[in-house]
């Protein structure tokens, strides 16, 4: 879940804001990245897994166009999106709406569209604003697009798969040509700043805690089952890490079918799970704590049963 008031936008309304004056270059060619899953992932502090949802449900209700571009640095073209008459009319809503709240500033009221610089994405303006409305020169949070800074909660599954990835890569002290395009290619597919996955990159190799290439590739087929079938851009970016790992077909199978038949979980079980754990730390959860957890279940829409896995594996551990 994303700290501030921008974590109380629906992923609908961000994703609305972040197309909001995007356009699809004339030709019928190319794209730029934002357009696709994963840039509006990283737009919008989303993990790309829970984006496809809200982006059918968008395009049932007559919010976006969708075709099929090619994306510089890509080699097969991707869907990308954008907002119909009517998906631009509801963003522009929200915009005025949000650019009509009040703010605290420098210890004055003030509304927030008076500190916009509109050469900047509006999801930016609101990421510097908490929820009890006080506007701050910081962003509370950082997206996976961005180079600085720590990434939100929904974007750091995206920078661990890269961190192991990158741990792998240098574990003979080098990465290779093939093991660079390879990481080039994750990374364009996660919607990351090449700077970001240079500090990865830098991290790892200092770290240097190298995790099994089998439990790398499985993270690599979660990423690519985030919309219930794997593309054939994402067959393709597989084949070339099995074949650079040394995945045989038995074990690729195997991973495959543990993949598919993982449950699906509400788009805030991270942070539930996080505040779980912090309520039985000590091996009890008290009444306050279960009326306080059920209060944020409500509020995050996780289900009972999604609760009592989070116990099960707590008491498992």
């Amino acid at each position: 879940m994303v700290d501030g008031y921008l974590g109380t936008l629906t992923t609908e309304q961000r994703s609305l804001l972040h197309l909001l004056n995007q356009r699809l270059p004339s030709g019928g060619w190319e794209a730029p990245a934002v357009l696709t899953q994963a840039g509006i992932s990283a737009a919008v502090h989303v993990q790309r897994k829970h984006i496809p949802r809200t982006l059918k449900r968008m395009e049932k209700q007559g919010l976006l166009n969708v075709e099929q571009r090619h994306i510089p640095g890509g080699k097969q073209r991707k869907r990308v999106y954008t907002l119909t008459d009517l998906g631009t009319q509801r963003a522009e809503e929200l915009r005025e709406q949000f650019l009509n709240k009040m703010v605290i500033h420098e210890s004055q009221e003030v509304k927030l569209g008076s500190l916009w610089d509109t050469t900047s994405p509006l999801l930016e303006l609101l990421s510097h604003v908490d929820e009890g409305m006080n506007f701050f020169q910081d962003a509370l949070v950082s997206p996976v697009s961005n180079p600085e800074g720590m990434a939100s909660l929904d974007a750091q599954y995206g920078e661990e798969l890269v961190r192991r990835m990158f741990a792998r890569a240098w574990e003979d002290g080098k990465i290779t040509r093939d093991e660079q395009s390879l990481l080039n290619e994750v990374v364009e597919f996660l919607g990351m700043h090449p700077e970001r996955a240079r500090r990865l990159s830098n991290e790892a190799r200092k770290e240097l805690k190298i995790p099994p290439p089998e439990e790398v590739y499985f993270d690599m087929i979660l990423q690519a089952l985030d919309d219930g079938e794997i593309m054939s851009e994402e067959v393709a970016l597989l084949d070339t890490f099995r074949v650079a790992f040394g995945i045989d077909s038995v074990t690729h199978n195997s991973l495959l079918d543990r993949a598919r038949n993982m449950p699906v979980v509400s788009e805030h079980y991270p942070t539930y799970a996080e505040a779980v754990k912090t309520a039985y730390k000590d091996k009890i959860i008290t009444m306050d704590e279960h009326a306080i957890l059920l209060t944020l279940r409500n509020q995050l829409n996780i289900s009972e049963s999604e609760h009592d896995q989070i116990m099960k594996d707590l008491k498992e551990t």
